[in-house]
């Protein structure tokens, strides 16, 4: 009886040992980073919706957003923990992909902000960057009609979000018969925004009066250069609302950004995920809307 009994042990520890931890509820999350205003946002909407519906969620994104090979590790590890959905923020599409199809991942995953063509998505939360960013660029070229010279400042390059906003700006030039005097990433970041700032106004000396940034900090970042140079006349539109761009925008440093609602993002993609998790139907595309912050609202929007 007893060496029966061993055997059994035995082998339920063997199969524990090589079977896959069955899914305990979690639902990892994984964003772009985790240290900028907007992704932090992010996930204040993320954790509001986990309290209000009293599930688990594991937030993780990389140190920047530069970081793919960061962010695949990060997955890789979440994954195997078998988590009952996945939300992403993919840093590259291609590599995240990988991720998903390498692990055999099988639950829901539903992508943040930035969509992604995988076979296996349930649903997508985000902004509709490219009709958001034609709009800002109609704003932008109203300014100063049609001696508008523009310069655009996106992105990642490769990135999904970077060329949808890209396009939306190349959209709004174009229709106006314009072209932009050029075109160069920032990489999603402050200092690297303000180099490429800086380059700009030496190739492009006296000519650019409007600056279409793939996001706020890369507003701040023309911002920066523009000041340091003592350029004047020159109007700078960032994207995501952060509260750092409006506070620039209510004191007449910076012309607008397009405000999108990252709280709500993040509180809609857990909301998505929980329901998949049940087996209810989900949209298969939920768009948040965005607004255009000028100083016309800035301070009601602070509010």
């Amino acid at each position: 009886m007893k060496k029966t009994l061993a055997i059994l042990l035995a082998l339920m520890l063997s199969m524990a040992l090589t079977v896959p931890a069955l899914a305990d509820g979690t639902i990892a999350i994984n964003l772009k980073t985790l240290s900028s205003e907007y992704w932090q946002n992010v996930k204040s909407g993320c954790d509001a919706a986990a309290k209000e519906l009293g599930v688990t969620i594991d937030v993780q994104g990389a140190a920047a957003e530069t970081e793919i090979a960061e962010q695949v590790a990060q997955l890789e590890t979440q994954l195997a923990a078998n988590p009952a959905a996945v939300i992403i923020a993919p840093l590259d599409g291609d590599a995240v992909i990988g991720v998903l199809q390498s692990s055999g991942y099988k639950g829901p995953v539903v992508f943040c902000d930035t969509d992604c063509k995988y076979d296996g998505k349930t649903s997508f939360v985000g902004t509709s960057n490219a009709d958001a960013a034609y709009a800002g660029g109609q704003y932008g070229i109203k300014i100063n009609g049609d001696k508008t010279h523009a310069v655009i400042i996106y992105g990642q390059e490769g990135d999904n979000t970077s060329n949808l906003r890209k396009s939306g700006y190349e959209k709004a030039l174009t229709e106006a018969g314009m072209t932009p005097l050029a075109e160069l990433s920032g990489n999603n970041t402050t200092d690297g925004a303000t180099k490429v700032m800086e380059d700009l106004l030496n190739s492009y000396p006296d000519q650019i009066n409007l600056v279409l940034c793939h996001n706020d900090d890369t507003a701040i970042g023309a911002l920066n250069a523009i000041e340091a140079a003592g350029a004047k006349g020159i109007s700078v539109i960032g994207f995501d609302g952060n509260a750092s761009a409006v506070e620039l925008i209510a004191g007449g440093k910076m012309t607008a950004t397009i405000a999108q609602q990252p709280a709500l993002m993040g509180s809609l993609a857990v909301k998505t995920a929980e329901s998949a998790i049940k087996g209810e139907k989900v949209e298969p595309n939920m768009i948040v809307d965005t607004v255009i912050i000028d100083s016309t609202n800035a301070a009601q929007y602070k509010k």
